[in-house]
């Protein structure tokens, strides 16, 4: 399976607890990071924060025994264009999975909006002969879940991932990303990246009756399979809308 995230840390906090599942299950597992951090410190400059952001990557990626594909845009300036989407192309090729997890198009940032567009439109590219980029075409369409936005703001979930038994390694994952602490302090007005995701990853949980959950929503485009089929330890919302 393949995670594309926009930015160092995005996957450890929206899914680093299904990505833990699928790899303790045995799969092979990749980490896609599109930006590299490159502005987000508040002294350090851009090649500095960004060699650190790589390690704390690596060294995230390493705690579940993933890939990490470091595509290595510049932070806040990722777009849906050509090379990108080549890129991108390249990324499900070079890890040829049966499912991809992508930031959903409706995220509060410009990056994880273009990261997950970019996702979904080089999907069925990434399968196309005549399609060339560096990379022969992957021989399947894979199947794509579109990730929680942040802070669940303008995202309705469709399926729920019960991450109780991942989520102290979820935790440690995010902590590796040390750098990041002090950005969001600076930036966000002291805001604590670790309490943030365990009260959203806690609020998730409470909607499906789980302690931890991790929430998603499937692209139906075709071709389509059975989600419960692909998603580790999915828990079915109560009935009624979820909240």
């Amino acid at each position: 399976m393949l995670a594309i995230g926009a930015h160092p840390d995005d996957l450890e906090i929206l899914a680093a607890g299904t990505l833990a599942l699928y790899a303790r299950a045995g799969h092979d597992v990749t980490m896609a990071v599109a930006t590299n951090g490159n502005v987000g410190h508040p002294t350090l400059g851009r090649e500095e924060i960004a060699a650190i952001r790589h390690r704390e990557a690596r060294a995230s990626a390493d705690l579940i025994g993933a890939e990490l594909v470091w595509m290595d845009f510049d932070d806040e300036w990722l777009f849906n264009d050509r090379p990108t989407r080549e890129r991108f192309i390249d990324v499900i090729r070079g890890a040829r999975p049966d499912v991809v997890l992508a930031h959903s198009p409706t995220d509060y940032h410009p990056d994880h909006r273009n990261a997950g567009q970019v996702t979904v439109d080089a999907r069925i590219p990434a399968a196309v002969r005549l399609v060339e980029t560096t990379l022969p075409a992957a021989e399947r369409i894979p199947h794509v879940f579109l990730m929680d936005c942040v802070g669940g703001v303008d995202f309705v979930p469709e399926l729920y991932v019960d991450v109780t038994e991942t989520m102290a390694l979820k935790e440690q994952m995010l902590l590796c990303h040390e750098s990041q602490d002090s950005w969001l302090r600076a930036i966000f007005d002291d805001m604590d990246y670790v309490k943030f995701m365990r009260e959203h990853t806690g609020r998730r949980g409470e909607e499906c009756g789980r302690p931890w959950a991790e929430a998603f929503r499937e692209v139906k485009t075709y071709p389509a399979v059975g989600s419960s089929e692909l998603l580790p330890a999915v828990v079915n919302p109560p009935a009624g809308e979820p909240r």
